[in-house]
């Protein structure tokens, strides 16, 4: 389940919600979203512990919501205590900055 636009903004806004991209770095570099951190799906496993505060809420998106997917389970895995997931980047787009 993904949680919407509007919920991943004022999550960003009011909690400093982390925005974490697991695509490639070639897919970040070709279209990033403001703030996002890009942490590769195949590293999340590895890096996450390093690179996230695990006291803010974390925020995963990908190109289709499949790896997100995936990543949200192993964040959660890791007690990451409140990981979102976005599911698809465009979905940033759909509605307006809070």
């Amino acid at each position: 389940m993904f949680i919407s636009c509007e919920e991943t903004k004022r999550l960003i806004a009011d909690k400093q919600a982390q925005l974490v991209d697991v695509r490639t770095p070639e897919e970040f570099i070709s279209s990033q979203l403001p703030g996002a951190l890009n942490i590769p799906l195949h590293e999340i496993d590895r890096v996450a512990a390093q690179k996230l505060d695990k006291n803010r809420p974390v925020i995963v998106f990908c190109r289709s919501g499949q790896r997100s997917y995936m990543a949200q389970q192993i964040l959660m895995a890791q007690s990451f205590p409140e990981v979102h997931n976005m599911g698809p980047y465009m979905a940033w787009y759909q509605c307006p900055d809070i």
